[in-house]
């Protein structure tokens, strides 16, 4: 659960050993600086966006009040959850139990921003420039591609990349609260 101040939660995500090509797969999809531009093959998908905008725009009105704010939002969002191959559903509702929406969110173990990056992870695969992680594209951008890492290294498992993504992998709470959150956004 989150706490009401603005400190957000997070596990004790640990820095993990990764192998070369994954440091380097995950330091190509985070090095690209180009803004979210949706594309679309067609007039129906483009709808379709255009419809999943307007529809989530309504349901995250209370959290950020902005349009302009919120519509950017969500527009980075679902352009960086698509470019990894996550539903944007699945990371509105891990912002959700992660950040409730805050940009400038910081847990107790450190994690920043709406998705809650470690700063380990601009060592790793960054420029080393913690502070970025409260650039909203850029926090996004590190935290869909590092839970499309997670998926794939669990096999496929949301239930462990999830876990593993907070730092309390095998532990039921995180994975729970993400996937009911998710539905909210479905």
């Amino acid at each position: 659960m989150l706490a009401l101040s603005d400190t957000a939660t997070a596990g004790n995500q640990k820095e993990e050993a990764l192998a070369d090509s994954v440091r380097v797969a995950l330091a190509n999809a985070i090095k690209d600086p180009t803004p979210p531009r949706p594309t679309f093959r067609n007039d129906a998908d483009r709808q379709r966006y255009e419809m999943w905008l307007a529809t989530m725009s309504a349901r995250l009105q209370r959290k950020l009040p902005d349009d302009q704010t919120r519509n950017e939002f969500l527009a980075t969002a679902w352009y960086e959850s698509r470019r990894a191959g996550l539903d944007p559903g699945l990371v509105l509702g891990l912002i959700q139990v992660e950040s409730a929406y805050r940009k400038y969110a910081v847990s107790i173990a450190g994690a920043r921003g709406y998705m809650q990056v470690m700063p380990f992870w601009t060592n790793v695969i960054g420029d080393r420039n913690r502070s970025a992680l409260f650039h909203m594209q850029t926090n996004l951008r590190y935290g869909c591609a590092i839970l499309r890492m997670y998926i794939d290294m669990e096999g496929g498992n949301l239930y462990l990349a999830l876990g593993r993504y907070n730092g309390s992998r095998g532990k039921p709470d995180y994975p729970n609260a993400v996937l009911k959150a998710w539905n909210n956004w479905k």
